[in-house]
């Protein structure tokens, strides 16, 4: 029963069907045409059987693995491998199908090979998810057929397989490095602060023997004609709280990944720096009450915890209300701290409702408001308008993005500082104005 399962026929077998049917036709009246279409017929059948035992002599002549991560970064390219090895004495050709996840909704992925006798063959190729959650891998399907084509021989191989879509750990480990490296200034960030130096500048004084000689400060000791030393202190450990806004207006795609889902991946990034820095890193989600609070700490398990609560953020994306955060953060950070709040406000009016709230924030703590640029405004921007509809809506995106502006400023003049990048731009300039703080000694 399994052979009759595996059994196909390609269009080459019924190709020549067809052509044998039309020659017995034409034998009816030329008896001479019957006569090679009856050859033919024979030929062709020796051949169909042919194909068919060359396939199905062996009981397990192909082998298939699929290799992968156990976790996948949401919004990178994940790598895949599919390892192929047959044992069929000639060469075959191969059409593989991977059943891949619903949610990417690919159905034309196909991978057509020509295999040597005996050889082993790499299949690799990358897949980019767009939200977090379980991801379904199903069997491997593999067509098999020799250079005869008249049948083909269906292989159903591997097992199937559940990953997991975490926020992204492979943009955090890119900037990990390059903080590491001194590099962070190649990537378009500008302040760059040793990766743990834990001891700030505090004065010059003069050397006295047995200070560190390498801590001497050659240009003052020029002027003062004496040994003059740096003087450092102990760098104190602040507390650093990503705070997302799990509202509806941060629903809105780009690229395929919602806003949130970018503020996921900005925060695990921003709370892996502070903990290199030496901060203590915490967590805070809300939209129409506060749904998780992570205290910020150093220990070791921190950066786990956090990527797990990211992980299992879900929401409805309702009204976010800001008083219910003010209120939350008034009672369980008690400490002055940096408050890093992912959000997005599309106008001044609706920026007003809240702005009570963000000032109280920001009376308490450092507040930094990080809400997002809309690059397809800016593009509507940027465009020609060559008709009066194309005028109507350049002007349109024009007064949005004032708008944004007019929210930047209302903001600075209250005293909070702002951030308002692209999405794609928002785990470097969030870490810009991390370390810009921290150069300027304000956290």
């Amino acid at each position: 029963m399994n052979y009759i399962k595996s059994f196909y026929l390609t269009n080459r077998f019924f190709a020549v069907a067809g052509a044998l049917v039309f020659l017995f036709m034409v034998g009816y009246a030329v008896p001479a045409v019957a006569a090679i279409a009856e050859t033919l017929f024979y030929l062709a059948l020796v051949l169909l059987v042919l194909d068919t035992l060359l396939l199905y002599k062996q009981k397990r002549p192909l082998v298939a693995e699929r290799i992968m991560t156990e976790k996948f970064s949401n919004g990178d390219e994940n790598s895949i491998q599919i390892i192929l090895e047959h044992r069929f004495q000639q060469q075959v050709f191969i059409q593989v199908f991977d059943e891949l996840p619903v949610q990417f909704q690919i159905r034309n992925q196909q991978f057509n090979l020509t295999l040597k006798p005996r050889e082993v063959k790499n299949i690799n190729y990358s897949l980019r998810p767009v939200k977090r959650g379980e991801y379904e891998f199903g069997i491997i399907n593999a067509f098999v057929f020799t250079k005869l084509g008249i049948v083909k021989r269906r292989f159903q191989l591997g097992q199937p397989k559940a990953v997991s879509v975490y926020p992204s750990f492979i943009q955090m480990r890119k900037y990990e490095l390059l903080a590491i490296s001194n590099q962070l200034q190649q990537s378009g960030i500008k302040k760059i602060r040793r990766i743990g130096n834990n001891m700030e500048f505090e004065q010059i004084k003069n050397y006295v023997a047995g200070d560190d000689y390498r801590k001497i400060n050659w240009k003052a000791s020029a002027r003062r004609s004496e040994l003059m030393i740096n003087q450092f202190q102990d760098e104190r450990s602040q507390q650093v709280y990503s705070v997302i806004d799990k509202g509806r207006m941060m629903q809105m795609p780009f690229e395929g990944m919602s806003l949130l889902d970018y503020a996921i991946n900005a925060s695990l990034v921003i709370s892996n720096i502070a903990l290199k820095k030496g901060d203590k890193a915490g967590l805070v989600t809300f939209q129409h009450k506060v749904n998780s609070v992570l205290p910020a700490s150093s220990r070791n398990m921190q950066l786990n915890l956090i990527l797990e609560h990211l992980y299992k953020q879900k929401t409805a994306y309702k009204e976010s209300d800001f008083s219910q955060l003010y209120i939350s953060l008034k009672l369980k950070v008690t400490q002055r701290s940096l408050i890093l709040l992912y959000t997005n406000f599309v106008s001044v009016s609706s920026l007003q409702r809240q702005l009570l709230y963000l000032r109280k924030i920001n009376q308490q703590h450092l507040l930094v408001c990080i809400f997002f640029e809309n690059t397809e405004v800016k593009e509507l921007i940027e465009t020609k308008a060559d008709s009066l509809e194309g005028v109507y809506t350049k002007g349109i995106a024009e007064q949005l993005a004032y708008e944004k502006k007019l929210i930047m400023k209302e903001l600075q003049a209250h005293g909070i500082h702002t951030i308002l990048t692209p999405p794609k731009e928002l785990s470097v300039n969030t870490i810009n104005k991390y370390l810009e703080l921290k150069s300027r000694g304000l956290i």
